[in-house]
């Protein structure tokens, strides 16, 4: 009998739920308004500037190598290993250079034992004028070779012409080379001052580039600094291997010294004058390198999503280049927030 009690009570709850009106759906369910503020978008004039990147070298690269061929004694620098003026960096064997030194004594001393009985005989009237005159032109020639050989002698050791320091070490001790060949790439260095960064730029940037210019750069060694810097040299053929002209900056480092190859950026300003959209950096959205987005009002409810085209950025400030189509005011708070299908509230 309870049972059947138990049984009539349930189905009694049930009927009674089934005629209950159905709740309506969530308030969550609703769009949010996303409240924005927006602002007409601004134009100003600013001298024209050039972004390039390029690596640290000096203004002196100079690939040290004997003037005669022979066979490597001793190479007293490593590589990344400073010198001064004058210092020795690497010498010949000098066994087959000494031989030549006395055999070009030993032609001397014969030309004049030549000359000296020449001129005897000459005024005993044994030898005629043409026979003095050639025993005289094979003792200056004997004279002349032997300052030939004296010479190469004095070129088969290297000595640094400036302060600097061995960027690569091309021969080993041992080796044989050739008059001529590098053994040892270095670059010179005077007190801090010759250090560079070599940028490629473009034709037009190239035109653009003056020499004195005035560049700020950022090397990736040192990335919490802005370094002075200024236009020293423009190359004026292109690189054939890459396809850009080279420009050189002078680097101001204020007692910092940099690797050579230390990548670093550039930017340099010239006498064009143009135009920018300048707008806040939290309007951007989506930035990629100089592509980025941001949010137009084209109601007061409704945005749009436009692409930009980044020049430059300056603290919280963006340059833009060219126009944004179809726009006359930019969404400066809250675009994180914001897609196409979004709603809006304006604030001021």
């Amino acid at each position: 009998m309870k049972k059947f009690q138990f049984i009539l009570l349930i189905s009694g709850l049930f009927i009674l739920s089934c005629n209950e009106e159905p709740k309506r759906k969530s308030s969550l369910s609703e769009p949010d308004i996303i409240s924005v503020k927006i602002s007409p978008i601004s134009s100003l004039n600013t001298s024209g500037t050039i972004q390039v990147t390029g690596l640290v070298s000096t203004e002196d690269e100079t690939n040290y190598s004997f003037k005669i061929g022979g066979v490597i004694s001793s190479i007293l620098m490593n590589e990344g290993q400073f010198f001064r003026k004058g210092q020795l960096l690497a010498t010949l064997n000098t066994t087959e250079i000494a031989a030549g030194v006395a055999q070009s004594v030993l032609g001397v001393e014969k030309a004049q034992r030549d000359y000296a009985r020449a001129a005897s005989l000459y005024k005993d009237s044994v030898f005629t004028l043409e026979q003095l005159q050639n025993t005289k032109t094979a003792l200056d020639i004997a004279k002349k070779s032997k300052e030939a050989v004296a010479f190469n002698e004095r070129y088969a050791k290297i000595y640094a012409s400036s302060d600097g320091f061995v960027a690569k070490k091309i021969a080993s001790e041992g080796e044989v080379v050739g008059g001529g060949m590098p053994v040892l790439l270095t670059n010179s260095v005077k007190q801090n001052t010759s250090y560079i960064l070599k940028v490629g730029v473009t034709d037009l940037e190239w035109a653009e580039v003056k020499i004195g210019q005035l560049a700020k750069v950022k090397l990736d060694g040192y990335p919490d600094r802005v370094f002075q810097a200024s236009v020293l040299r423009k190359l004026q053929s292109a690189d054939q291997q890459i396809g850009s002209f080279q420009v050189e900056l002078k680097l101001n480092l204020k007692g910092v010294i940099p690797a050579v190859g230390m990548f670093g950026k550039a930017e340099i300003a010239t006498d064009q004058q143009q135009t920018s959209i300048v707008i806040p950096y939290s309007s951007l959205v989506e930035a990629d390198g100089k592509k980025a987005f941001v949010f137009t009002a084209i109601s007061n409810n409704k945005v749009k999503k436009i692409p930009v085209n980044i020049e430059k950025f300056d603290n919280d400030k963006v340059y833009l280049t060219g126009q944004l189509e179809g726009a006359n005011n930019i969404v400066v708070s809250n675009s994180a927030y914001l897609n196409e299908q979004s709603i809006i509230k304006i604030i001021k």
